[in-house]
């Protein structure tokens, strides 16, 4: 699965969100500046290519939809930035989110919790 421009991955995450869109719905819910009509088609065409997206055809136009789910595209894509910035460790992620201070007290307290159910879960 190859990795999306920041343009293609704003795309995907309308077309995630509305399921199946025509490219002028797609270009309704772009914030400003919304790029011209032509470049949106383009870059809708450039994530057919890639297999990111398909459509069905009525008349002359063309509904888009997904062909690689929001989490599948998540999951690659975090899996690739901890192996490309974080020497594959999820450790080494947690780790810089709290020295960066990325993570509210609540937010450590419910990943203790998380490690500690995890845990139990392997001991059963």
């Amino acid at each position: 699965m190859e990795q999306l421009t920041n343009n293609e991955e704003q795309v995907m995450a309308i077309i995630w969100e509305m399921e199946k869109a025509l490219i002028r719905e797609v270009l309704k819910r772009f914030p400003e500046p919304k790029p011209p009509y032509t470049t949106l088609a383009s870059v809708i065409k450039q994530l057919e290519k890639k297999g990111f997206l398909d459509h069905i055809t009525y008349g002359n136009t063309h509904q888009y939809f997904p062909l690689i789910s929001k989490k599948a595209y998540r999951n690659k894509s975090f899996n690739q930035m901890v192996k490309n910035y974080f020497d594959g460790s999820a450790q080494n992620v947690l780790s810089f989110m709290v020295k960066e201070k990325k993570l509210s007290d609540q937010e450590l307290k419910e990943l203790e919790k998380m490690v500690e159910n995890f845990k139990n879960e392997k001991k059963s």
